[in-house]
Parts: C-alpha cells; sequence; structure tokens
C-alpha cells in the first residue's frame, strides 16, 4: 500500500481533475482511500477543486475521526464498500450531471443504467445498478449498496450520483468518469436507435480485460 502523503496528494490531484473538467460543481462529492490503520475522505463540504493534503479527514478502522477537517457525512458508505472487498483502496462519489439527468429519464435499466456502447464503458465501468432514492446520508443505502460492490465498480444513486470504486482514488475516478461520458454519448444520440455491443463482443472483453460485467 502506498504512504499516506501519496494517498492525500492522490486524493487532491482526483479532486480537482473532476472539478475542472465540470463532473462535480460547488462543494458537491466527495474521496475517500484506505489506510492500513483507517481512512482518508474528504472534509464536509468542501469544494473537490480547492483540496488541502493536510486537512483531509482521517479516520481511525471504526470510524472514529483522528485529524483534519471534519470528515464527509458519506463515510459510512465508503466504509461499507470498504468492509464488502479488502482489496478495493478508494471511492469516489460524485454529482455528475448526464448521469443524474439519466437516473431521471423513464425506461431506464434499473439492474444497468446504461446500454454497452463502447468497449471501454464495458471495461472501465461495466454494469452500473440504479439505487432507489433516498435521502442523503440514510442508512439504509448502506443495505442497498453493498450487494453490488462485488459484482459492479459502482452504482447510480437515484438523483444525488454515482459512486465507483476501485483499487485507488484514481482508478474509481477514472470508472466514473467513463460512465458520465457515456451517459453524455447516451443523451446526444437518444434519437437514434444506437446500435450496442453484441454478446460475442462483451465475452471478447470479458475474456481479454475482465471487467465486471
Amino acid at each position: 500500500m502506498r504512504s499516506e502523503s501519496e494517498l492525500r496528494e492522490e486524493i487532491c490531484r482526483v479532486g480537482l481533475s473532476l472539478y475542472e473538467r465540470g463532473y462535480t460543481v460547488g462543494s458537491a462529492g466527495n474521496i475517500s482511500a484506505r489506510l492500513d490503520d483507517g481512512f482518508l475522505i474528504t472534509p464536509t463540504d468542501a469544494c473537490l477543486g480547492r483540496l488541502d493534503p493536510a486537512k483531509l479527514a482521517k479516520l481511525y478502522r471504526n470510524g472514529e475521526q483522528a485529524s483534519g477537517d471534519r470528515a464527509s457525512k458519506t463515510i459510512r458508505l465508503h466504509r461499507a464498500i470498504y468492509e464488502a472487498d479488502p482489496a478495493l483502496g478508494g471511492v469516489v462519489h460524485t454529482h455528475s450531471t448526464h448521469l443524474v439527468a439519466l437516473s431521471l429519464t423513464p425506461g431506464i435499466d434499473p439492474a444497468d443504467i446504461l446500454p454497452p456502447l463502447t468497449p471501454y464503458h464495458v471495461m472501465k465501468a461495466g454494469r452500473i445498478p440504479l439505487i432507489p432514492y433516498r435521502r442523503p446520508g440514510a442508512d439504509e443505502v448502506l443495505d442497498l449498496v453493498r450487494p453490488h460492490v462485488a459484482t459492479s465498480r459502482g452504482v447510480m444513486l437515484a438523483r444525488i450520483g454515482p459512486t465507483f470504486w476501485h483499487e485507488s482514488p484514481a482508478a474509481a475516478s477514472a470508472a466514473l468518469e467513463e460512465a458520465e461520458e457515456t451517459a453524455k454519448l447516451w443523451f446526444l444520440t437518444r434519437g437514434a436507435r444506437l446500435p450496442e455491443l453484441d454478446d460475442a463482443a462483451i465475452t471478447e472483453l470479458k475474456e481479454a480485460f475482465g471487467p465486471k460485467w
């Protein structure tokens, strides 16, 4: 596992990249990383474009805060995701516009909100289940998300935004970004009958790259 200082820098780097490209706005979104002795997470109401490595919240494994500014309330969801898979090292949540819009669109498949339009979506993002709306911070969201950790790279919280997990914050962000760009592509071409990748193409991708699809 990388050092705490390296992970602090990575969280801030990812946050700035997401903010500068409009994947999150204002003080929306949060990023966390697993440590040997706990977690790092962005502070509550922090702008992801103006994070300070020294002010990131550090928590013990039990969720008690050890240092830094007050942790985002979403740490409970992040901890539940980490506990479901010991191999995970990073979780990223944003309020990305096109994915949120997609969660409000009639006819979306709740088992997988986006069709397999590109190989990169299959490889990087995979299937994205829709989690029914619950108020931000609601405890029942934990139980709704946990079953998907082993089979997906992320979920879409209806009306709120995507949450993705991976081996690092940067990798989780890359998966989330691919999903947002595919959602954008879907909206740009939604008037057409879009040809999806067929089963043979998806099987080939699974055999070559092992995505969670």
